[in-house]
């Protein structure tokens, strides 16, 4: 039997104490603070008129991208920090995510911005330059004179204004003197200073031809308008370039030829020719001796007593007016073409409707949807509508031709005029105030066909789907009764032995 001594119990093993380092805390990012920085700057630049905010618009459109790499820039620092400091590295987070997204969608906006054409779009919705620098800017002031000895060779002034209104009067001396009026946009007076000598109108001669530029563009993309009041002697030809601004030409002895966009042209007192090449702009021309050629996008065009001929060529938006215009007038455009020999009264022509009256021919017209109405005409007719109605009135009978669909044709003749005419329409009706004409009338067609007096003169109707009728002048003159006269307080009673005499009043037809 062993003892206790020979087995001893082993003592007890304590655990080894382990030590736990004290935990390191994550870096907090500072990718936010440096966005604050940058947008704090920009405000600031903004504020103190040290960059303007259309000029910062301009640099967020190109460089937005480079907000992404400087936030890459830093979320990569960041994360090289927190392997050294062996912690794990924090992620973009949602509202990084989020910051991200809106850098990007503001980002590509803003670019496709950039890329529209604005002075376009200004120009379409009628929004001038002062409106802008009302927003983004303030306007200043400024005036200059010109003025030189015009060189005996010279016989032509040539203008450039690509921004601002033009006149021009005639000089009682033999100089061309230039007052501009000057209005630039700017953030401060400076700036507007340095625009300004930037922008100054100058004059050169090249030949017999004298050119004075304004030089608005020389400022590039800052807003600067001149406007230029300039006389020269009554008989130098002038030549007009100006895209935005009114133009006026007064009292000239030769040609005058004007390019215009985006603004109210008007020319008159001129013995010469005139031309207008004009876009989205109204012209009003007056008193010339000379042609007159107008093409191009118009608004309103209204031209009057004109001693040569007058054309017309483009798109016409509003309205028209012509009036005493002594030689042929030619009109085209996509929808109406027009020619007659002269014009000794009024035309009105608006997209519904078309009025004239003492037109003499051959006149042709060929026109859709639009209610035609001319009066007092003389000579040859040639005439063609859709769509609307046609009352024609002759003073001095031709050979007339009209073909009409979907509108009332109505013809007023004189009394005594020798005609023959050839009408038909079919869904309609035929009436006519000569016995001589015979219609024939049935279901879905009409004719009529007939010789009236000497039959100089030959007449066709056409019509699809309405009515034709042949007047005499007096009787659609007669429709309207006179106003009988009025009667004295005391009239004179007539002799027994004559009695009063019978008045035959003869039916009327409307």
């Amino acid at each position: 039997m062993s003892s206790p001594m020979q087995n001893p119990v082993p003592p007890a093993v304590q655990p080894p104490v382990v030590q736990y380092a004290p935990p390191r805390h994550r870096r907090r990012s500072f990718a936010g603070p440096v966005v604050l920085i940058i947008l704090g700057i920009v405000f600031l630049l903004g504020n103190l008129h040290m960059l303007s905010w259309m000029r910062l618009g301009t640099l967020f459109a190109h460089y937005w991208p480079a907000l992404l790499i400087l936030w890459g820039v830093i979320k990569l620092v960041e994360y090289q920090q927190a392997q050294r400091d062996g912690v794990p590295a924090r992620g973009i987070g949602v509202g990084g995510f989020f910051l991200v997204i809106l850098i990007v969608v503001f980002g590509l906006m803003a670019t496709q911005a950039s890329r529209f054409n604005w002075g376009e779009i200004r120009d379409n919705m009628n929004i001038d330059d002062s409106d802008l620098d009302n927003l983004f800017g303030q306007t200043y002031n400024f005036d200059d004179h010109l003025e030189q000895d015009v060189p005996a060779n010279a016989t032509s002034l040539r203008i450039n204004d690509d921004h601002g209104a033009v006149r021009i009067s005639a000089a009682n001396d033999n100089k061309i003197t230039v007052v501009v009026r000057k209005r630039v946009g700017a953030e401060s007076q400076n700036d507007a200073d340095k625009y300004n000598k930037q922008a100054v109108p100058a004059i050169t001669s090249l030949g017999n031809v004298i050119i004075l530029d304004a030089h608005t563009q020389a400022s590039g993309d800052h807003s600067v308008q001149s406007d230029l009041d300039i006389s020269i002697p009554r008989k130098m030809e002038v030549h007009i370039t100006s895209r935005r601004g009114d133009v006026s030409v007064i009292g000239r002895d030769a040609e005058v030829e004007i390019n215009s966009q985006h603004g109210d042209v008007s020319v008159e007192d001129v013995i010469g020719n005139v031309k207008l090449h004009l876009e989205k702009s109204s012209a009003k021309v007056e008193q010339i001796t000379g042609d007159v050629h107008i093409d191009g996008r118009l608004n309103e065009v209204s031209v009057a007593d004109v001693k040569g001929s007058a054309q017309f060529d483009g798109e016409f938006q509003e309205s028209v007016k012509l009036g005493h215009i002594t030689k042929n007038v030619a009109f085209k455009s996509s929808r109406t073409e027009m020619e007659f020999s002269r014009i000794d009264g009024d035309l009105n022509l608006d997209s519904d409707d078309l009025r004239a009256d003492q037109l003499f021919g051959p006149v042709r017209l060929t026109t859709r949807s639009k209610e035609i109405r001319l009066e007092d005409v003389s000579g040859d007719v040639r005439l063609q509508d859709e769509h609307g109605g046609i009352e024609l009135s002759m003073r001095s009978l031709g050979n007339v031709q009209i073909d009409s669909r979907n509108g009332d044709i109505h013809l007023s003749v004189p009394d005594k005029a020798g005609f023959h005419v050839d009408a038909r329409t079919r869904d309609g009706e035929i009436q006519s105030d000569f016995p001589e004409i015979k219609i024939d009338s049935n279901e879905h067609e009409a004719k009529a066909s007939g010789t009236v007096g000497n039959g100089a003169s030959h007449v066709v109707l056409n019509n699809e789907h309405d009515g034709i009728e042949i007047r005499k002048a007096s009787t659609r003159a007669s429709v309207a009764p006179p106003t009988p006269p009025a009667t004295p307080a005391n009239p004179a009673k007539p002799p027994r032995s004559l009695p009063p005499p019978k008045v035959k009043v003869e039916p009327t037809e409307n």
